[in-house]
This record gives structure tokens, C-alpha cells and sequence, in this order.
């Protein structure tokens, strides 16, 4: 089997547009979340909290990115491409003709398309009117949006992995890549996921009381592992990997930023939308399994951690049974809220840059650790420094799925 590398990264989330600004939000130890007044309008929601990401759009090249080349594309589109575009450069492979030999595909994924072009849709089924729909808005709309997006943007002819599994997909989607490359399919693969921002993503865990309503204190929610959490908030980001046959970098020069060597997945197959800590404990076995480790070779965990009671539980319970209570244990997600289909990527990627430069972001809010929790080195009240070379990152999605990555530092 070939081993593969992690050459590239890029990323948009709400606490930056790149490796620089995201550390500085990092190493400030503050959250993203802000108040969304024109959520206002909406009869019934709950939460007014969310973390729309930082401006990108700004810094796009106005040449490359013409109406020619973005008419396909919604917001989830757009940041896609963009976070490919800055993982390509960081890899140098923007311009090499590898792009278009069969050899690169594309593996990425989200929740959904963009919800605009959703919408206008469901407008038609509510009006009986075809108004608004163009002749790009189901490519907008469409769950692989994202995917073929970029697949056409940079000319990729390999294989295209669309991993439409909720707050998996962009863990699912590096996995299902690695594997690609791992068993000689592909030497490159683009890996990762996105969502664009909408109210109407808030409302899918406002109608289960799962969202934080901390409205006037948007900076004190979400609380991952707190007792005093109320609720998840939704963010908004797309994160790109750049995955590549070891030798293949190596023998290009390429600069090797981590080396991916675990993945388990697997599904509950017993609850919609109850996590199960046994299921969540084997697909972390099965990464352990992947990548010839045991347990006490795990020198950091990301944790899903959205900030529910039932899930922060879970998965606390799942990672106490397989590491111990050693493992120092946080989320990122106390930063920039539940990006649902790009955490898994963004997770991967902050947590590798994290690992290379040997230092970890705390929990920001937990303060009171939920008794209920399991017994785990939650970091919390300042960064940890901390030496190792390997990391796990894991994301549990509705539908009972669970994923588990692990990563090397070369």
C-alpha cells in the first residue's frame, strides 16, 4: 500500500482567510460568534448566533475569477475553489500539468448546495411560478456543487468523490481520498468540504432545542464539555487538503506537511439522530487499526464537540474508553461554531498546523467541566505546549456517522 502525503492545505473559516490570520485568532484565545440581526425576521427561531466566515471574497483575483468562471458557482462554490486554490499553491501544483493527466481527482463534500438556490426551488412548489430558477441553479444547488466546481475550475480529470454526509463530509471525503491514493487509484487527490451559511441550518437544530439562544452574549456560546453549554452555534468555511502519493512528493521535492495514516469510518445504524458512544469508540479503533498505533501513541484529539449534552457525552465517554484520561482533548469548534460539512477538513487542517508547531488551542468557554463527562485532559484556560507527532481527528454526522483521521508530523 502507498503512504500518503498531506502536501497542501488551505482553508476559510470564520476565524481566518489563512494559516496566519487563524493562528492570530487562535493564539488570542477568542470566539467568532456574533449576533445575526436579520435572523430577526424569522417567526419561531430561537438562536440568533452564528459565525459567518472572514472575508475572502475581497482577495479573490479579479482576473481568475470572472462571472465566465463563477456563474456555476454559490458561496459554498466559491470558497471550495478558493481554499483549493491556495492548498494547490501551497503544494506547487497551481500550474503543473498533473492537474489535468487523470492522475488528480477530487474528493469533497458538504451538507447541502447552496440554500439560496435550494430555495427557489421550493418557491416553485409553494407559487406554482418557475421564477428565479436560471439555468445554473440546480449546479448551485446540487449536493457535489462543490465538488465538480473544482474539478472543473482547475481542469481535474481524475475521480470525483462527492461526500454528502452532513458533518462528515469533509472527513469522509479526506478519508475516502486517502484510500484512493493509498491503494494506487490516484496520485493526487484535492480533499475536503464546505458550507455556506443560512438560517435555515440553524433552524435543523433549533427545532431539536440543540442551539445555543445566548443571544446578547454571543462571545460566551458554544461551551463544548461546559455544563453551562446551551447549544451548538452554526459557522460557515471550506477547507482543502492537498493528499499525494509519498513517493511521488518526494520525488518532486515537494514540502511534506503531514502524513495521513489512519482513517475509520463506520455508521450506528440505530438512531437518525442519537449518537452512539460504541460506535464512535470503533471507528476510532478501526483508525488506531489503520495506522498500526496503539493508544498511548495518540498525542492530541480534536473532538467534534459541538456543544450538545448528549454528544459532548458521548464522545467524551468514547474517547476515555479507547485513550485514557492522559490524551489532552479540545475543539476548535468553541471558535467558529459547527461548520457542519467543512469541520472535519478545517479540523484536520488547524490541527496539523497546530502539531508542526508544537502548541494547542484551548477550549475557549469551558470553565465548569459537565460532570457527566468522562475524565479527559480537557485543555482549557490558555494554550498547551505540547511535542508530539501524532494527532486524531474525529466528526460524527446525523445518521450515525462516525470518522476518525490520524495524521503524522514529517
Amino acid at each position: 500500500m502507498n503512504r500518503v502525503a498531506v502536501t497542501g492545505m488551505g482553508g476559510i473559516s470564520p476565524i481566518g482567510i489563512d494559516w496566519e490570520s487563524s493562528k492570530k485568532t487562535l493564539l488570542a484565545q477568542k470566539n467568532c460568534i456574533v449576533k445575526m440581526d436579520d435572523w430577526e425576521k424569522y417567526d419561531g427561531l430561537n438562536t440568533r448566533l452564528a459565525s459567518p466566515a472572514a472575508d475572502f471574497e475581497s482577495t479573490l483575483p479579479k482576473d481568475k475569477y470572472n462571472r465566465k468562471k463563477t456563474r456555476s458557482m454559490g458561496r459554498i462554490s466559491l470558497m471550495s475553489v478558493r481554499a483549493t486554490e491556495l492548498a494547490l499553491e501551497q503544494a506547487g501544483l497551481l500550474d503543473d500539468p498533473i492537474l489535468q493527466s487523470g492522475q488528480v481527482g477530487v474528493a469533497y463534500g458538504s451538507s447541502s448546495g447552496t440554500p439560496e438556490a435550494v430555495g427557489h426551488f421550493g418557491m416553485m412548489r409553494m407559487e406554482n411560478k418557475v421564477k428565479g430558477i436560471t439555468a445554473t441553479t440546480y449546479v448551485k444547488m446540487m449536493p457535489h456543487t462543490a465538488a465538480v466546481n473544482i474539478a472543473v475550475f482547475f481542469g481535474l480529470k481524475g475521480r470525483v468523490i462527492p461526500s454528502c454526509s452532513a458533518c462528515t463530509s469533509g472527513s469522509q471525503s479526506i478519508g475516502y481520498a486517502f484510500e484512493s491514493i493509498r491503494y494506487g487509484r490516484q496520485k493526487i487527490m484535492v480533499a475536503g468540504g464546505a458550507e455556506e451559511l443560512c438560517a435555515t441550518q440553524a433552524a435543523v437544530f433549533d427545532v431539536m432545542y440543540a442551539t445555543s439562544t445566548k443571544n446578547d452574549s454571543p462571545e460566551s456560546s458554544p461551551r463544548p464539555f461546559d455544563k453551562n453549554r446551551d447549544g451548538l452555534v452554526i459557522g460557515e468555511g471550506a477547507s482543502t487538503l492537498v493528499l499525494e502519493d509519498y513517493d511521488h512528493a518526494v520525488a518532486r521535492g515537494a514540502t511534506i506537511y503531514a502524513e495521513l495514516i489512519g482513517f475509520g469510518t463506520n455508521t450506528d445504524g440505530e438512531h437518525i439522530t442519537q449518537p452512539s458512544s460504541e460506535l464512535m469508540l470503533t471507528a476510532a479503533q478501526e483508525a488506531l487499526q489503520d495506522a498500526s498505533l496503539s493508544p498511548q501513541d495518540i498525542g492530541y484529539v480534536n473532538a467534534h464537540a459541538t456543544a450538545t449534552e448528549i454528544g459532548d457525552i458521548a464522545e467524551s465517554q468514547a474517547i476515555y474508553r479507547l485513550l485514557g484520561s492522559n490524551v489532552p482533548v479540545s475543539s476548535l469548534k468553541s471558535y467558529m461554531g459547527h461548520t457542519l460539512g467543512a469541520c472535519g477538513a478545517l479540523d484536520s487542517y488547524l490541527s496539523i498546523m497546530m502539531m508542526r508547531e508544537s502548541w494547542f488551542a484551548p477550549t475557549v468557554n469551558l470553565t465548569d467541566i459537565d460532570e457527566r463527562c468522562a475524565d479527559l485532559d480537557y485543555i482549557k484556560g490558555g494554550i498547551r505546549e505540547l511535542d508530539t507527532d501524532i494527532v486524531m481527528n474525529n466528526n460524527f454526522a446525523f445518521g450515525g456517522i462516525n470518522t476518525s483521521l490520524i495524521f503524522k508530523r514529517v
